[in-house]
């Protein structure tokens, strides 16, 4: 009974290692425009995660999230100059001991923007400050198309390094903003029922996240990531790209209690801060490396990176989550106790 329980209580992490190991098996059926157009159904889950945030965030909550400037600060240049002062670091130190293609590989996933969906998902799982999850994954994709061709240029000197702001624009609003302001504008109307069924609602997004992490993997095997190197590559590739993760979600924490943001606010930074795009950043490889052979190589670190991200933030936003909840039942219990204290002193 024991073991079920910690399935029970755990049910989200085992999802997630259930959606690798059916990777693994299944590719041709979860990759996207396989046979059950995974990644469609990605996209229409992730636009009811945001429609149920549109129902669930009070216009003053996202006036607040949205006015938090130092905040919104602090992501972008998490985003766009720490990650890519790691090149200036390192990038001599990658070009001498891998080859060309690869060390490059890890240039553009250094410049590339943050996630749009499972950052402001994971941000929701982790009860952090989704209103600015929003705000600052919106930001970060639009800024990126600007940015992300200009450090290519200045770190690897190509030219032509362009991509079409207004389409990404136009993306970002029918994935994210259409459905909240249609949530918002139905808030009125439905706000009785989510609250009543707030149990349900609150796990749309974990079920989505797997959806999402299941595409990933599958994606990551049906291009043949596990076959095209070689194993040494591929190795040293994996564990780059985990301790550039654990290092950045580790300094982004660290930085985020400096500057004295709540906890709430933490979650927000964390995981809007030390994402990296795959969506948005396959279509900005294949305009900015058009004519490259080796664009499988470079792609090579973004598409690890990816699942890498996605499996560890999963695993820390249970952990944020589970440490909000026990910070509310603690706030909770206290407010009784006063309660009741406050009662006894009237007898």
């Amino acid at each position: 009974m024991k073991i079920l329980d910690n399935f029970k209580n755990n049910w989200f992490l085992v999802g997630m290692v259930i959606a690798i190991l059916l990777a693994t098996i299944s590719a041709d059926i979860g990759r996207s425009g396989g046979i059950i157009h995974l990644d469609k159904l990605t996209g229409i889950g992730v636009a009811i995660v945001f429609f149920l945030h549109g129902l669930g965030l009070s216009p003053s909550a996202i006036k607040s999230g949205i006015s938090n400037w130092r905040m919104h600060i602090y992501i972008q240049l998490a985003t766009f100059v720490i990650y890519p002062l790691l090149w200036v670091i390192f990038g001599d130190l990658l070009l001498t001991y891998m080859p060309a293609a690869l060390a490059f590989g890890f240039c553009y996933l250094l410049v590339l923007p943050s996630t749009v969906s499972s950052s402001v998902a994971m941000t929701s799982v982790a009860k952090g400050n989704v209103p600015a999850a929003i705000f600052n994954a919106s930001l970060s994709t639009m800024l990126g198309v600007l940015i992300t061709p200009l450090l290519i240029q200045l770190f690897m000197g190509l030219e032509d390094a362009k991509l079409d702001l207004m389409t990404s624009i136009i993306s970002i609003t029918k994935l994210l903003l259409l459905p909240m302001i249609f949530g918002q504008i139905l808030r009125p109307l439905l706000r009785s029922f989510i609250e009543k069924h707030k149990a349900i609602v609150n796990k749309v997004d974990k079920y989505v996240i797997l959806l999402i992490v299941y595409n990933a993997f599958c994606n990551s095997v049906a291009n043949g990531i596990w076959h095209s190197f070689s194993i040494k590559m591929l190795v040293s590739s994996i564990i780059i790209c985990v301790l550039l993760l654990l290092i950045m979600v580790n300094l982004v924490r660290w930085g985020s209690q400096q500057c004295q943001f709540g906890l709430a606010d933490e979650v927000t930074t964390v995981f809007c801060g030390t994402k990296k795009t795959l969506v948005a950043g396959i279509p900005m490889a294949n305009a900015i490396f058009a004519n490259d052979p080796h664009l499988g190589m470079i792609l090579l670190p973004v598409m690890l990176y990816h699942p890498i991200q996605i499996f560890y933030c999963a695993v820390l936003a249970n952990r944020y989550a589970k440490r909000i909840d026990k910070i509310a039942e603690d706030l909770q219990l206290q407010q009784n106790q006063l309660e009741i204290t406050k009662q006894q002193a009237q007898f």
